[in-house]
């Protein structure tokens, strides 16, 4: 064999190593999903957005809940029996509006228990999707975040704060013309977060006390849109939140990790240590006892 022949040998080795490599991680990934469906006698459907990279070119691109999204969460829900509970698993910093009113109508109307878990993190749209289970089960850290409308890159509730702030013959068309447009986008938000809210289906989740203080808290742009809602600060509000997440969880998380790009900029030896901690025990250098 010469070396044009190991060559070509290792061309074609090199180029099946990624797709084999591909298959290997999805078939792990259905496995664990259908362990956890087992366990706990549930649908699971994992909504996970992390930053991709285009091959070879290596430019990091930003996922967020769109439309070919609620496509296929709503087949998920469509094939799951009535009976059966549904549980997702979100990590996403948010998407359209209309994808994420699509997939939280859907799990209203699912007559089982619907149970989101966060490991991490659910913003805007996520938290939405939240808003919509019968129980929020979260990481200790992981937070949700504020649902307030975003006009591009600016919150509608602070350009209705220009309106308030000057005269209006001293404001021009196009901001008096973007007021309007934010006012009704509160409103709209509004009223599907209280439809969210005052879900009764299969048994009322939160108390109705609590629903107008959740939603002025969360869609007034009282805070920034990337505000993060603790578990604490969420429990506060009122939200059906339950702290600590099943290890199941954590290990199907592994089975999505952020792709790597050059040097890692977090690195850990990834084993739990005893309490109190103690230092890992190194093999000794050679030539020493």
């Amino acid at each position: 064999m010469n070396f044009g022949n190991l060559f070509l040998i290792f061309l074609v080795f090199s180029s099946l190593q990624p797709v084999l490599q591909r298959r290997l991680v999805e078939s792990r990934r259905l496995n664990a999903i259908r362990m956890l469906e087992q366990k706990r006698g549930s649908r699971v459907i994992l909504l996970i957005h992390r930053q991709e990279s285009i091959s070879l070119l290596g430019i990091p691109l930003s996922r967020f809940i769109n439309i070919e999204d609620s496509e296929q969460v709503l087949r998920a829900i469509r094939l799951t029996p009535p009976n059966v509970p549904i549980d997702i698993i979100l990590h996403t910093p948010g998407g359209l509006v209309l994808a994420t009113e699509q997939i939280a109508r859907a799990l209203l109307r699912h007559p089982s228990k619907v149970t989101v878990f966060i490991p991490h993190y659910a913003m805007s749209g996520g938290t939405m999707l939240a808003m919509a289970a019968d129980e929020i089960v979260m990481d200790e850290n992981a937070v949700l975040g504020p649902v307030d409308p975003q006009l591009g890159n600016v919150a509608a509730a602070s350009v209705l704060r220009v309106l308030e702030e000057k005269p209006i013959e001293k404001i021009d068309d196009q901001t008096i013309v973007t007021a309007d447009v934010a006012r009704k986008a509160i409103a709209q938000v509004q009223r599907f977060v209280r439809s969210l809210l005052e879900d009764a289906i299969p048994e009322q989740k939160i108390q109705p006390e609590n629903i107008d203080h959740i939603i002025e808290r969360l869609t007034t742009g009282q805070v920034t849109h990337d505000y993060p809602v603790t578990v604490e600060e969420a429990t506060e509000m009122g939200l059906p939140v339950t702290a600590g997440l099943p290890l199941d969880i954590y290990s199907l998380m592994d089975l999505y990790p952020q792709p790597m790009t050059g040097r890692p900029s977090v690195q850990y030896i990834p084993l739990p240590y005893q309490n109190p901690p103690r230092s890992p025990s190194l093999p000794a250098p050679k030539g020493e006892a």
